[in-house]
């Protein structure tokens, strides 16, 4: 499938896949795992088309992105808030919408809590917060050890992925179409395989979103929209009200037949919540 982060950029030693759509307003979308700056294909054309420029990028260890060697690279939450920063620097962002999803979301929250200043408005869809992740079925993964997963056969592994992806979303027959094989790409295969581990299985650790648990409230003082999916197997709609209470004043729009890839099932509806709610916050 065709990419939307086509150019690249070394950001604190790091080389990163990134692309810039469109004229106008700066909306910045962040992915999550195990996926990549693709699952916003459908969402960024409604952008552009309504005035907004979009700005996508594959986080450290995902995607088109570099997959580091040096095991001390930090793909963490924590370590991607660093990249963030330096892309809005690289693309000359003083301030900008904020869009995330999944681990995305993590680290928006992150960076909402340290820098307010630098965000216009934060919308936060089917994302991780307080010790919501891992799941209880990547946890008892995990537990069986990183490496043995790592060196499964590689039939085995794309099987147990592909299952593993299909179960994000309410539809998998959009999801077959074709950015399936193309997510399964990207962690599969003697580079994609030991990168998922390593750039992000291993960094499912709540620590850095239980850090800032706390300061949550604060980001009452920006506008914030949150959207799940009601049938979100991943992180359940539970914690989308735990996440809603937490922050005075948020929005929660709960979507009917749609997974935890949102904009996978249903990326029309996911446009249109995002125009809505980005054009009652920017100036005119």
């Amino acid at each position: 499938m065709n990419a939307l982060a086509t150019r690249h950029v070394v950001i604190n030693g790091s080389r990163i896949a990134h692309g810039v759509h469109g004229d106008g307003t700066p909306v910045v979308l962040l992915h999550g795992t195990p996926s990549s700056s693709l699952i916003w294909r459908d969402v960024v054309p409604h952008l552009t088309r309504a005035g907004y420029r979009a700005h996508v990028f594959d986080l450290l260890g995902y995607g088109l992105s570099e997959r580091p060697h040096a095991p001390d690279v930090d793909t963490s939450i924590t370590g991607q808030v660093a990249i963030l920063e330096g892309l809005l620097d690289h693309w000359g962002l003083e301030t900008t919408h904020l869009v995330a999803h999944d681990i995305g979301g993590g680290i928006a929250q992150r960076f909402g809590v340290f820098s307010p200043h630098r965000l216009r408005s934060l919308t936060m869809i089917d994302t991780v917060s307080f010790d919501s992740y891992p799941s209880q079925r990547t946890r008892q993964q995990m537990e069986q050890g990183l490496e043995a997963m790592a060196r499964r056969p590689e039939a085995e592994h794309r099987a147990h992925f592909r299952a593993w992806l299909l179960s994000a979303v309410h539809d998998g027959r959009r999801l077959g179409a074709g950015a399936l094989d193309t997510y399964l790409d990207y962690i599969c295969g003697p580079i994609g395989r030991p990168s998922l581990f390593q750039h992000q299985v291993r960094h499912y650790d709540p620590k850095h979103t239980m850090e800032i648990a706390d300061r949550l409230p604060a980001l009452g003082a920006l506008p914030v929209q949150l959207i799940w999916g009601a049938d979100d197997a991943w992180q359940t709609v539970d914690w989308a009200h735990r996440l809603h209470a937490a922050i005075p004043g948020s929005e929660l729009t709960i979507l009917k037949d749609c997974g935890h890839f949102a904009m996978e099932d249903q990326p029309e509806e996911i446009a249109r919540l995002l125009l809505r709610f980005l054009g009652r916050h920017t100036a005119a």
